[in-house]
């Protein structure tokens, strides 16, 4: 099975110091979840290239496009920061998936499509075998501190059972992830964990991390690599 990966997500920070709230999380974490919302795609709006410029960071960032039209931006995005390792755009977001991936992995970055909780998994199959990584919604996107979609784990283990057609990949989750909604995710075959209001608002943010990681312990789903 594959080793479970930790991403907290820096929606949940504060804005005002984010470096600093990097720093809390990065020693124990692997990735760094950046949430992009433009207010178009999705009702919120949070931050774009320019921020991420900013952020540094010892860990790889893992961009989660939540905007109109990716295609239209990936080059600014992509060349915005060199810690950037993962982009995600929305399938909702684009007619032109295909092109996207391309440009994504043309930079050097791996790729991944992420899907609302009420889209079909048969929306992203074509595309799985050009793919790094799917994120699937586990909340409609938009906001942090929302309640898990139990609803969304069927297409979970759905999508890690066609092994045949992407057998290297990575299914990561966002959206309600806690130290019991995390077990059920990777229980059906998720193993990329974003959690934003979890590890963010907790009094020992090392302490949330290691809840997480403890899913890996023998006798749960998935087993260290």
């Amino acid at each position: 099975m594959k080793k479970i990966l930790i991403a907290p997500s820096i929606l949940s920070a504060d804005f005002g110091k984010l470096n600093e709230e990097i720093a809390s999380v990065e020693r124990y974490a692997d990735l760094i979840h950046c949430d992009v919302m433009d207010g178009c795609f999705v009702p919120n709006i949070t931050f774009g290239n320019e921020v991420i410029k900013c952020i540094k960071s010892s860990k790889p960032l893992d961009v989660h496009l939540m905007i109109a039209n990716p295609e239209k931006h990936i080059e600014a995005f992509a060349k915005a920061n060199s810690k950037i390792k993962m982009i995600s755009f929305h399938i909702e977001a684009t007619k032109q998936p295909k092109k996207v991936i391309k440009e994504i992995k043309d930079f050097g970055i791996k790729a991944g499509i992420a899907i609302k909780p009420k889209t079909p998994l048969k929306r992203i199959l074509p595309f799985l075998d050009r793919l790094d990584f799917v994120l699937i919604m586990t909340v409609e996107p938009g906001f942090g501190g929302q309640k898990f979609m139990q609803s969304v784990l069927p297409k979970i283990k759905e999508l890690r059972e066609l092994r045949e057609l992407a057998p290297e990949l990575d299914i990561e989750v966002d959206g309600g992830i806690n130290a019991e909604t995390a077990k059920l995710a990777v229980r059906a075959g998720a193993n990329v964990l974003v959690s934003g209001s979890y590890i963010f608002g907790a009094k020992d943010k090392k302490k949330a991390i290691e809840n997480l990681r403890n899913l890996e312990a023998p006798g749960n789903a998935v087993k260290k690599c």
